[in-house]
């Protein structure tokens, strides 16, 4: 289960009993910390957590503030800076990250159909990207509250509302097409029709699709782990007393084709793993998979010899392979030492994360730079208007 669908359940088991609960999100991080903006938390009224905002450095002092949010029925900024030595200690955070936290704690409101997790269920499986718009801060919370957010989908259509002027309702709107057309986060900062706001606008990718061929014992594991992490995962292979869906509950389809049924289906954008352990089914998606760009990662367990004889043998067929070996892993997964089917499940997906957040693996200590991908955009300017 991915971590926004544990929020999800979590959140739901509170609405059915009527108890209040309050949500941390990671809005800003200046410097170094262990959650990136648009982390999340749920606290409820028994002070129980559901995800995390940090290491653990902050979850303490956070479910205590959301105990104060919920009795206040307001949202807050909290900061939490561990720049300054002294005062890290003295508050008890203790991040050690050398850098600043913002946290937006804020009441859930069940009757609201358009609070933050019920807009966030609307993305949970979501086919494209999409924004998400959070006001920080408003000059007229009369007219512009903390906390107000707005849903930009792909197809242009918006949920939520985060003023009634018009003309700032457009400009908002014109640049969360920008940042979803570039995929991009950012914070932006407005002074329009007498009102100043700040808004942190999160882009949010959709689920990464998985298509496995195969479906013997040693893909379940890999299955779990990929489900588990938010992948849309599918199961194919041509043997029907493998596909069964008993045997894979995490995948979000279990198909049985065979190699001449394959074609329509691979029209889909994604990532694919060649598990089935049969020569002429691999070769047959592969020849197949060489003609679908849009897959963009194809990794093939089994020695280095195999995909050498696939490819020579497509190249025979007159098939070009170029833009297939670009894309091809072979054999699949990190150099872990791994040999069990859980341990081969780790090495692959943690090729998949890697290839899908622009990393090359290998180890940390040996990394000249930052660990996280920071291309938020971050204006000078700080919550106070």
């Amino acid at each position: 289960m991915s971590e926004l669908k544990r929020l999800l359940a979590a959140y739901d088991k509170q609405k059915a009993v009527n108890g209040a609960c309050a949500l941390a999100t990671v809005v800003r991080v200046e410097g170094s910390s262990y959650r990136r903006p648009g982390a999340r938390m749920l606290a409820n009224d028994n002070g129980q957590l559901t995800g995390t905002i940090s290491g653990g450095c902050l979850e303490g002092d956070a479910r205590r503030r959301a105990q104060q949010v919920m009795q206040r029925g307001k949202p807050e900024i909290v900061v939490y800076d561990s720049t300054d030595v002294d005062e890290d200690l003295e508050f008890g955070a203790q991040l050690g990250c050398q850098g600043k936290v913002h946290i937006l704690l804020e009441p859930l409101d069940f009757g609201n159909p358009n609070n933050p997790l019920e807009l966030l269920r609307e993305t949970a499986m979501q086919a494209d990207a999409v924004v998400l718009a959070t006001v920080l801060a408003s000059s007229d919370t009369d007219r512009v509250q903390v906390g107000s957010r707005l849903l930009l989908k792909a197809d242009g259509k918006a949920k939520g509302t985060l003023t009634t002027k018009a003309g700032l309702h457009q400009n908002i709107l014109t640049d969360l097409q920008t940042l979803l057309r570039d995929e991009q986060s950012a914070h932006l900062d407005y002074e329009k029709d007498g009102i100043s706001l700040k808004i942190y606008a999160e882009l949010i990718q959709s689920a990464p699709r998985l298509t496995i061929y195969g479906a013997g014992n040693d893909v379940q594991p890999l299955v779990r782990t990929a489900a588990n992490l938010g992948w849309r995962v599918t199961v194919i292979d041509g043997r029907a007393n493998l596909t069964l869906p008993h045997r894979f509950p995490e995948a979000e389809q279990v198909i049985t084709l065979r190699v001449d049924e394959l074609n329509p289906f691979m029209q889909q954008k994604g990532f694919a793993v060649l598990m089935s352990h049969n020569y002429h089914y691999d070769y047959g998606v592969l020849k197949q998979l060489s003609q679908v760009p849009q897959v963009h990662y194809i990794g093939l367990l089994g020695p280095r010899k195999k995909a050498d004889l696939i490819l020579t043998n497509l190249k025979e067929e007159s098939i070009e392979t170029r833009s297939l070996t670009e894309r091809l892993f072979a054999p699949v997964g990190l150099n872990i030492g791994a040999e069990a089917a859980d341990e081969i499940a780790i090495a692959v997906m943690a090729e998949l994360l890697a290839v899908y957040h622009g990393h090359a693996g290998g180890f940390l200590r040996d990394l000249n730079g930052p660990i996280h991908n920071r291309s938020m955009l971050y204006p000078q300017s700080q919550y106070d208007v």
